[in-house]
């Protein structure tokens, strides 16, 4: 597993320092649907990845290694998982140092809203790598669409909700609404790994 994930992480280093600089742009400027989709943007890495190993016909190297299907699946899951926790991390340092050093009340900086990104952006993954491993990158071209309305969309419902909540007595730190916002984005996980295990093996069986 974690050969694996060096070497999606070596593959696609030139991207990532790319996205870095996305989140770092995104974060710094004062807007809900800029944070939130600097963070749910992450789930589109596991995507380029997938696309690099098809080019370079990975899959019939990997056939010949010591790993199972189950390790390959599960590795894009765990690296999709790292990439958006690195980015809600790195987003909510931007945003919180922002917020300290400009004057106050110039950039409102939201924590639990940081947090609704990285659940938002671990659905969009749960929706879109089952699709990726059951019709593979190359084929399936209208999944990349998918996944940019996903991505987009799923920023901007979730900037509509902080709109919203500041307006209506925090809904957004609702402790309830971010109990249930992690709980679906566990459970479409826990659906989403074992169907892409399935499909991958369908598949490639």
């Amino acid at each position: 597993m974690k050969a694996l994930l060096m070497k999606d992480t070596l593959v696609l280093w030139k991207q990532m320092k790319l996205f870095l600089l996305i989140i770092l742009v995104l974060s710094a400027i004062p807007n809900s649907f800029n944070n939130i989709f600097a963070v749910i943007y992450a789930a589109m890495l596991p995507y380029t990845a997938m696309a690099y190993d098809e080019r370079s016909r990975w899959e019939q190297l990997a056939a010949m290694m010591p790993f199972s299907p189950r390790e390959l699946v599960t590795s894009k899951y765990v690296f999709g998982w790292l990439c958006i926790a690195a980015a809600a991390a790195l987003s909510a340092l931007i945003q919180g140092f922002l917020s300290m050093v400009l004057p106050l009340g110039s950039y409102a900086f939201s924590l639990p809203l940081v947090f609704l990104a990285l659940c938002g952006a671990v659905c969009v993954l749960s929706i879109t790598l089952p699709l990726m491993f059951r019709f593979g990158v190359e084929k399936g071209r209208m999944v990349m669409f998918l996944i940019i309305f996903l991505v987009c969309g799923s920023s901007g419902a979730l900037a509509s909700i902080a709109v919203d909540g500041s307006e209506s007595a925090g809904f957004v730190c609702s402790g309830a609404v971010l109990a249930g916002a992690a709980c679906l984005a566990v459970l479409m996980s826990a659906v989403s790994l074992p169907l892409s295990k399935r499909l991958y093996a369908r598949e490639r069986g």
